[in-house]
């Protein structure tokens, strides 16, 4: 307690997450509790909380209240026993300080027990109905447990999982039910696990920082120091209030203060925007570094144009994991090559891509326009695109199972934008055309 009496330059908020982070993973936390322990008033510790709960290290369940937690891990394609219980609607019967734990595998317990126990081991979870010795069984050999049809458990089996903290949940769904959506949210975040976020990639060295009060003399010493020029102005709480560029001060004299010349209120993000979308930013504001903040705007860090190229070259060589509706929808096009020697795209139009008239869904049509579009740049730049404007042109409906051919074709491409027109054909017949202007990642 004396420690965080003693954190003077802290503020009140801070101490509490300083305190919460403090705490045993499986730790209940109340408002009330926390109020009394760092003598804040209940609001101030509701509002930690809830931000401690954003950070990933609590987590509140009903009936079972806030628990502190494993910080989240990057490896986001891991489930874990907490969420499951979100998924599947269901009661924890038992070992409530282990939801925080990650689902390695599910096993359905359709099969005698003998066999059933051979493809159990840690981090499994058990999805059987109420076969009590099964319960038991599965907690004994280090997984957790999921009951069907919304049955119980004996009090045995719950002190059995209490000790061990392995839950045991209940969920009212069926088994068949209870493996899909558990399927369903897997498959999910595989998709996610494709999509990075600027929290992957934010810069953790030291952050270099101004005050309003530093001067243009500090502002030059400082970018000898980092070697780069383009600075965040803090308050004396860490908010981001300005930024300082080179130009900015390109005319000041060394005792001048930068708050007369710095860019207020400067355009920040934070940890959940993805890579993509800080890209696209700093194009099209022309920016170098990118402050990242929390909700209350506290700078947590920055992201600069050289790493987020880096990470979007890294995405580019990955092989797919976790299919989208677009790659869903692309799957059986083919490329092949014109007659006038340009790249071109061939596939059959299926039941599922029709709307309720029988024709093609307009949706889907833009859809092939884009991708098809997206696939001829990268064939070119070696590079992606984020497509700012796209007009299209419907001349004549899509039959299902008909056969078509998309050809896009580049008609301005530079170092930042590129102009594509795509075509679609069916049965020789113009059906669809679109222009599409777009920004190119590649010269980041």
């Amino acid at each position: 307690m004396d420690s965080f009496e003693n954190e003077v330059s802290l503020t009140k908020h801070e101490q509490i997450l300083r305190y919460i982070e403090s705490l045993r993973v499986g730790s209940h936390i109340s408002v009330r509790k926390i109020a009394k322990d760092l003598v804040v008033s209940e609001g101030t510790a509701y509002r930690a909380i809830k931000e401690a709960e954003n950070k990933g290290i609590v987590s509140t369940k009903e009936r079972i209240g806030t628990v502190r937690i494993e910080k989240r891990q990057k490896n986001i394609d891991k489930l874990t026993f907490h969420e499951v219980v979100n998924i599947v609607n269901g009661q924890v019967l038992g070992g409530a300080r282990g939801l925080h734990k990650s689902l390695h595998k599910f096993v359905i317990g359709a099969m005698e027990q003998v066999a059933m126990l051979r493809y159990i081991d840690a981090g499994s979870l058990l999805i059987v109905g109420n076969r009590e010795t099964a319960h038991k069984g599965a907690l004994q050999n280090g997984a957790a447990v999921l009951i069907t049809g919304g049955f119980d458990t004996n009090a045995e089996v719950k002190r059995l999982a209490d000790s061990l903290g392995l839950p045991i949940i209940s969920s009212a769904f069926d088994t068949f039910t209870v493996a899909s959506m558990i399927n369903r949210a897997i498959y999910d975040r595989m998709i996610k696990k494709k999509i990075m976020l600027v929290e992957d990639v934010i810069s953790h060295t030291k952050l270099h920082t101004l005050k309003i009060s530093s001067t243009a003399a500090d502002w030059r010493r400082l970018a000898d120091l980092a070697g780069f020029d383009r600075f965040p102005v803090v308050d004396e709480w860490n908010r981001v209030i300005g930024m300082v560029t080179a130009k900015d001060v390109e005319n000041a004299t060394p005792d001048q203060t930068v708050e007369k010349y710095m860019t207020r209120n400067p355009i920040t993000i934070q940890l959940q925007t993805s890579v993509a979308s800080a890209a696209h930013l700093m194009m099209w504001e022309g920016i170098d570094l990118l402050p990242v903040v929390d909700t209350g705007r506290k700078l947590l860090g920055s992201v600069s144009r050289s790493e987020v190229l880096k990470v979007l070259q890294y995405i580019q060589r990955q092989p797919q994991i976790g299919e989208t509706f677009d790659d869903q929808i692309w799957a059986s096009f083919v490329e092949f090559v014109s007659g006038d020697d340009h790249i071109a795209f061939r596939g059959k139009m299926s039941p599922q891509m029709t709307n309720q008239l029988g024709t093609v869904s307009s949706g889907v049509l833009i859809t092939l326009l884009t991708q098809a579009a997206y696939r001829v740049t990268e064939r070119n730049k070696k590079g992606d695109i984020v497509i700012d404007n796209i007009s299209t042109y419907f001349l004549h409906p899509v039959q299902m199972e008909s056969e078509i051919v998309i050809q896009p074709v580049i008609l301005e491409v530079s170092r930042k934008f590129a102009k594509i027109e795509v075509t679609m054909h069916s049965e020789d017949r113009l059906v669809a055309k679109a222009l599409i202007t777009a920004h190119v990642f590649d010269d980041l």
